[in-house]
């Protein structure tokens, strides 16, 4: 059998059109990626590159009436590491380093190493510059501090829930903090870089830098030194009183700015994660109650508007008086006895006011109480602020029309209820509350809020009034004689009210109360004093005049208000209604 060789030249030309078939596509393949899509995968290879790095913008600070932080912005570092890089054996000891400098438990440092499969793992916010120097300095691989700021309040629980905080990423979350964020937050820049694989930059290669803005101060209309004195009376008070709450409320009769906006206990700022929930709220302009006594000036307001009764008009008045299927009383026995108007709401008289109410009608009071923000959320920028509870008239029960006139079937914040006796300390023109008093930009310039809006509610015939009724009130025949000053004249009401319980379902305890203004015959301040569930004595005239005392007592001496030198007036002898 004979072998024959096969023809080299055929298998050199096969192979040859193999070869230049497989160049063919790799040719192919090439013009596609370095021509047709060479773009493309500039673009991805770039992108693979590209590390971009946010430039967090500087929050705004927020400071009180005269530029003093209660909330501002520092510089920190956040520290993260790259567990990866850290070697088993060596894990514990530098999780023990870890925790000494930033202040945390060993285990949950030691945790964080133990995800070696991460590339990543936050250790700490916020740590202070001077502390992550010192970190850096120490032979650990892969730690990076990361520029940021934080966030501190230097009054710790200084008018905390009016403030609010800011959560990790930087945004408010309550009080002021969250609803001014917009202006407060500013906008973060950003740096864009190329970067190999271990996150280093790429010599030679360039960079976008787009700069952050920084966001703007707000100036609230609280004064820092009151409202220090308001916090530490309202606290002193609950405690010695066995209160679950209290609440003080310093307004400026002229302009309805809140000068102070107290709440015991407070939100500490300082550690807020571990406070609970209910103290984020700021109770004075969110929580509600019945105002009891508190409330006679406004069925006041709507007899002697609606000229059914004057200061002087006699009533004879025993201690107890039948409204539909309810006996009502005054708060102490009494023999029948005749009583004018005047001293009757000096005296807090229920029996009295319910029979000036029942001239008015409850359609007419109701109106009034309408009139005087009862039923409406304030305005002015107050976070949290409630509108409170009141019941359309022709839903009144029987009784219900005559004890809302002395305030209980009604609830109002802390906050409505002192608006009322700034309208009548002003002359019967009531000012939207007003917290915010502007914004001060990066750049320095100041932006004032504008004023709160004024309406008139009733004649100022009738504003003083009621201003010389609440006068007597304090007087050594009223109520409220724990809250004179020595000097000044003193106009003000005392409230005792029921508690209702939300929880129980049902009324429980007592809510004592006292609201007033100073100078009486040149009004500049109004006090609000209120204490939740007493448990050592329960009327306003014994535990919450005292705190009226004591707050305005402060407030006049910060801001340097002097005594008007005049002796109390008789009452008006000419009258003028509505539009006066």
């Amino acid at each position: 059998m004979v072998l024959r060789l096969g023809n080299p030249r055929r298998r050199i030309s096969i192979g040859l059109i193999g070869m230049t078939f497989i160049l063919s596509i790799f040719a192919g393949r090439l013009i596609q990626m370095q021509g047709l899509d060479s773009k493309v995968y500039e673009a991805a290879a770039t992108k693979q590159r590209l590390h971009v790095e946010e430039i967090p913008a500087k929050r705004g600070a927020i400071t009180d009436v005269n530029g003093h932080n209660l909330a501002h912005t520092v510089e920190a570092r956040d520290i993260s590491i790259d567990p990866s890089k850290i070697p088993a054996e060596v894990r514990q000891p530098v999780a023990s380093l870890l925790a000494r400098h930033l202040g945390k438990p060993v285990e949950e440092m030691a945790a964080k190493l133990a995800k070696s499969d991460s590339r990543y793992q936050l250790l700490a916010r916020g740590v202070a510059p001077p502390v992550a120097d010192r970190l850096l300095k120490e032979p650990i691989p892969s730690l990076h501090a990361k520029s940021t700021f934080r966030r501190v309040y230097p009054g710790g629980d200084l008018a905390g829930s009016l403030i609010g905080f800011v959560g990790d990423d930087k945004d408010g979350l309550t009080g002021i903090e969250q609803v001014k964020n917009s202006v407060l937050a500013g906008r973060d820049g950003e740096l864009r870089i190329e970067t190999g694989r271990d996150r280093q930059r790429i010599p030679m290669t360039g960079s976008q830098r787009t700069p952050p803005v920084d966001g703007s101060d707000v100036r609230l209309t609280i004064d820092r030194d009151i409202q220090w004195a308001a916090q530490k009376v309202i606290t002193e008070q609950v405690e010695a009183s066995g209160a679950s709450s209290g609440t003080v409320i310093v307004m400026d009769v002229r302009t309805a700015d809140v000068v102070a906006i107290a709440n015991a206990p407070e939100l500490d700022l300082r550690n807020w994660r571990e406070a609970p929930q209910h103290r984020y709220l700021n109770r004075a302009a969110s929580d509600v109650f019945e105002p009891g006594s508190t409330n006679k000036v406004i069925t006041a307001a709507a007899a002697l508007e609606a000229g059914v009764v004057e200061p002087d008009t006699v009533f004879h008045v025993k201690d107890r008086i039948q409204c539909y299927d309810r006996v009502l009383h005054d708060a102490h026995p009494h023999p029948p006895e005749d009583m004018t108007f005047s001293e009757a709401m000096a005296q807090s008289s229920n029996v009295a006011t319910v029979m000036a109410a029942r001239r008015v009608g409850s359609k007419n009071l109701y109106e009034m109480l309408k009139a005087f923000g009862f039923g409406a959320k304030p305005g002015g920028g107050m976070p949290g602020a409630g509108a409170g509870l009141l019941p359309s008239h022709d839903k009144w029960s029987g009784s219900q029309a005559c004890t809302i006139a002395y305030g209980q079937g009604v609830s109002v914040t802390a906050l409505q209820l002192a608006s009322v006796y700034q309208t009548i300390a002003n002359g019967g023109v009531r000012i939207e509350p007003r917290i915010v008093a502007g914004v001060t930009a990066p750049d320095g310039t100041f932006t004032p809020a504008g004023p709160g809006k004024k309406t008139r509610v009733i004649s100022t015939t009738t504003a003083k009034e009621i201003t010389a009724m609440l006068e007597r009130a304090v007087g050594e025949e009223g109520t409220g004689e724990l809250a004179a000053i020595p000097g000044y004249r003193v106009a003000g009401k005392t409230g005792t009210a029921n508690r209702y319980d939300a929880e129980l379902g049902r009324y429980d305890g007592y809510t004592a109360s006292f609201v007033g203004f100073t100078p009486a015959d040149a009004p500049r301040l109004v006090v609000l004093s209120v204490l939740q569930d007493p448990k050592k004595g329960h009327y306003g005239g014994q535990l919450a005049a005292p705190v009226f005392k004591d707050v305005m007592t402060f407030a006049l001496k910060s801001r340097k208000i002097p005594p008007t030198g005049s002796a109390a007036s008789g009452q008006p002898a000419a009258r003028a209604r509505a539009g006066q």
